[in-house]
């Protein structure tokens, strides 16, 4: 598309643009999404893919998908971190291009139509909110579990041993929202946890590296973060970043009650002195 974008007209030049800003709404959007993303029309996006050579859109569109499917997402740490080897002379600036790119790339993806969604979920009084992150994520998944109870009532971190998991699963049903958070490799334990919460009927936010994760089939809301780590490791800045703007619109909606909940937590770290400044 790059390259072929000095052919264009103006209009075909601002599909390529939108595309090139945003790939994966090119893999799995309409011809009309990505014509009112570029202010153009469903024959402009039609024409620009036959100008690539495809005989329409549906066939770039599925080339798109098979390419982010040979990209298979992120590498593994053992990957990483030699393709970073070179690269040891200034860990800090890599760093700071990561984790800034993360957080942009993460909150710029975030549809406002998913996040009123997840935001509506966790914030309706009768429903209970279970909290699950995967192995690498589990301090996440714990800090946004912890910030939504100090808000609500009826939140869980759902943790621990095979058993435990188990039963609360088998205990599950249409009064739960649950909130998963794993990025690839996915834990096979978090899935099959999932899996089995949906079909008892809870609501599902799924937070995860994008729409080919198997996170996302039947989600109720999916929020993509971008992981990439300036080391061999995945990194969860992103994701906290997302979270905490969810945290930030459940406690804009149940403003009253919340602030209410807080005073009374305040006063009793005040009064136990739990806290020092």
């Amino acid at each position: 598309m790059a390259a072929a974008e000095a052919g264009l007209s103006p209009a075909e030049r601002r599909v390529v643009e939108a595309v090139l800003a945003e790939p994966v709404r090119l893999a799995f959007g309409t011809v009309a999404e990505l014509a009112a993303r570029s202010s153009t029309s469903g024959p402009t996006v039609v024409r620009v893919a036959r100008k690539l050579g495809y005989p329409g859109f549906r066939q770039l569109q599925a080339d798109a998908q098979d390419e982010m499917r040979a990209a298979g997402g992120l590498a593994p740490a053992a990957a990483r971190i030699r393709a970073t080897s070179a690269k040891r002379d200034d860990p800090l600036g890599r760093a700071l291009v990561a984790e800034l790119a993360n957080v942009d790339a993460t909150l710029r993806a975030a549809e406002p139509g998913m996040y009123a969604i997840a935001v509506r979920l966790l914030t309706a009084r009768r429903r209970h909110i279970l909290v699950v992150g995967g192995d690498a994520e589990r301090g996440i998944a714990a800090t946004f579990a912890d910030q939504l109870a100090q808000l609500r009532d009826g939140v869980e971190l759902l943790d621990g041993t095979p058993p435990r998991v188990a039963a609360r699963v088998a205990l599950a049903g249409p009064a739960d929202v649950v909130v998963a958070v794993d990025v690839r490799r996915y834990d096979a334990w978090l899935l099959a946890a999932v899996a089995g919460l949906r079909g008892a009927g809870a609501s599902v936010i799924a937070v995860t590296d994008g729409p080919l994760s198997p996170l996302v089939a039947g989600s109720d809301a999916w929020f993509a973060v971008r992981a990439e780590g300036a080391g061999p490791f995945d990194s969860h800045v992103g994701t906290l970043a997302l979270l905490h703007a969810v945290v930030a619109g459940v406690a804009d909606r149940l403003r009253a009650p919340a602030a209410d909940r807080l005073d009374r937590i305040e006063a009793a770290w005040t009064e136990t002195k739990a806290l020092r400044d």
